[in-house]
């Protein structure tokens, strides 16, 4: 792990990642358009290029200038009804940029690659998903993902690399160092949400659909606090350089919580709170929750923070400080 490029580096789990990867001896290069990454996230200590990955003489210079070896690639638009509406901006940006990226990889010295997929490529599931489930994406935003995907594993042994594909579930949390967290309201996530909501005096929170197959009607998730994923991310580009196997991961707790019951929690704390139900978005699956014995044994890693409060309470600290700053 000597010089690593991290796409989408100055991102809310880019920059979580970063945070992780300056405590090891090696080279952080970042690339980051800034179209969702934000300057106040970039790591002093790391390399900052502003570059797309739609670019490839950029990433071409890049490879060359840093002699790039292993690749973090975040860099993509996530924004589930955005992709609805804007199919050829997330094709270009999500599909082509990760073939540009791979191309790249063709006269480079590139050993290992971890990419940032989405439980969303399965589609709706029944109990808990493992990564031998068949993909099934739903949305358009799943659909390039998964795209992205069949991408890196088609180049592997041609450009011969080594890869780690980790299908996040749901995100959420700030980090400790109080430094960085997510920034971005726009996605609507419940995390999110909730820790904006928090600072007001009438907090109200938005529940898109009360009508799926659930226990209560609402979306069903396992959320992953954003510091235990980064931290999976520096152990698997390890286990990619030591094991030289690639590999598959779900990156998740292995518990559903329905959005009604994170509300509850919440609630905890904000005891007015209103919820208002409004209609399903596209693209939103019922149920969707990790099967966790491959990542377990994969990941030897100490979890730390697989817990509903804790993970809102991170969300609200950060919301204030951000608040704080402006």
């Amino acid at each position: 792990m000597n010089n690593i490029l991290v796409t989408g580096g100055a991102g809310y789990i880019g920059s979580h990642i970063v945070e992780q990867l300056v405590k090891t001896k090696a080279r952080i290069i970042i690339i980051d358009n800034l179209a969702t990454g934000y300057k106040k996230l970039i790591n002093k200590k790391a390399i900052f290029v502003k570059g797309d990955i739609k670019n490839f003489k950029k990433l071409s210079k890049i490879f060359n200038k840093y002699k790039i070896d292993s690749i973090i690639h975040l860099a993509a638009y996530l924004n589930i009804s955005e992709a609805e509406r804007n199919k050829k901006k997330y094709y270009q940006n999500n599909v082509t940029g990760t073939l540009n990226l791979i191309k790249c990889c063709k006269s480079s010295n590139i050993k290992s690659i971890v990419f940032s997929s989405s439980c969303s490529i399965y589609g709706d599931t029944v109990g808990a998903v493992d990564e031998n489930k068949r993909a099934n994406p739903k949305g358009y935003y799943a659909r390039t993902k998964y795209e992205g995907e069949k991408i890196i594993i088609k180049y592997a042994k041609k450009y011969n690399y080594k890869y780690a594909i980790l299908r996040y579930f749901n995100i959420a949390g700030a980090s400790s160092s109080n430094k960085i967290g997510e920034i971005n309201s726009s996605y609507g996530h419940l995390f999110k949400n909730i820790a904006i909501q928090s600072l007001k005096k009438k907090p109200v929170i938005n529940v898109y659909g009360a009508d799926y197959k659930t226990k209560d009607g609402t979306c069903v998730r396992d959320y992953m606090h954003v510091s235990d994923l980064s931290v999976a991310h520096v152990k698997a580009l390890k286990y990619l350089k030591e094991k030289s196997k690639s590999m598959i991961l779900n990156c998740g707790y292995g518990k559903g919580y329905s959005v009604l019951e994170v509300l509850r929690k919440f609630k905890k704390i904000k005891k007015n709170l209103k919820i208002n139900f409004v209609q399903r978005r596209k693209g939103d699956v019922a149920v969707v929750y990790s099967d966790t014995k491959k990542f377990k044994k994969t990941i030897k890693m100490k979890i730390k923070y697989n817990n509903i409060p804790k993970i809102l309470k991170s969300s609200i600290k950060w919301e204030r400080i951000l608040k704080n700053r402006k």
